[in-house]
């Protein structure tokens, strides 16, 4: 199957958001890599911001939030901390459960390319010796799913809890060594990667998974069109504190 692919670079959360939902929306087989700029949290589409994050200390230190059409947990991009991808396809999975398997499978393939053993744990993480170095979510639509996930490069899990809402106990530089202990990154693997190596390899990954041919192209006037009228939807109070 044909494949288009978007090297897409930074974007801020609300601009990332609206593209993988406009991409849904067309569905057109996609895969895309990108950035955060600036950092950012993203809430899963079930949540409260109030109850995940510290929404002063992101205003401070200028982190977007944004809350997500697919589930899952809340999670905080690091601008120079991770590679995100997003792929949209026909939902040709049995179950849920299958399609993060496989998807899945496509990452793990590419980070072996680059020396890493990896490996699908629970629904939707990828670990490596049993310490998570991927987290993914998705949802569905009309016959087309929507995957999108990070891929660590490294990791600053102080930061992270200090815009996260988590208890006094966790902040403890005991409770931040236990969680440094079960969270790992491309840099603590293997050392340092040039970023478009790891892309690469992650689109090499993709390719003998599913068997795609890629070929490198850009975003549809249409598509363009409707990611810029979402990116209102993403920004919006309404959307961002509904629950």
């Amino acid at each position: 199957m044909e494949c288009r692919l978007l090297l897409h670079g930074y974007r801020n959360a609300f601009e990332n958001m609206a593209i993988d939902e406009a991409l849904l929306i067309n569905g057109i087989t996609t895969l895309r890599f990108y950035k955060w700029k600036p950092s950012a949290i993203s809430i899963g589409y079930f949540q409260s911001i109030e109850e995940e994050v510290n929404i002063e200390e992101c205003k401070e230190i200028g982190i977007d939030i944004v809350r997500r059409i697919t589930g899952g947990g809340a999670v905080y991009h690091d601008m120079n901390g991770e590679i995100t991808y997003s792929i949209v396809m026909p939902n040709v999975f049995s179950n849920v459960m299958e399609s993060y398997k496989i998807i899945s499978k496509c990452l793990i393939n590419g980070l072996k390319r680059i020396g890493i053993n990896a490996r699908h744990s629970g629904i939707n993480d990828i670990v490596v010796n049993g310490r998570k170095i991927s987290g993914n979510a998705q949802t569905r639509r009309h016959g087309i799913i929507l995957q999108h996930g990070t891929v660590l490069l490294k990791t600053d899990i102080k930061k992270m809890f200090s815009l996260l809402n988590v208890s006094d106990k966790k902040i403890s530089d005991k409770e931040i060594g236990k969680i440094e202990e079960r969270v790992t990154s491309i840099e603590k693997e293997i050392g340092k990667i040039n970023e478009n190596e790891l892309i690469k390899a992650l689109i090499k990954g993709f390719e003998e998974t599913l068997n795609f041919k890629f070929f490198e192209g850009s975003l549809e006037e249409n598509e363009i069109e409707l990611a810029r009228k979402l990116v209102d939807k993403y920004e919006s109070k309404e959307w961002n504190y509904k629950r």
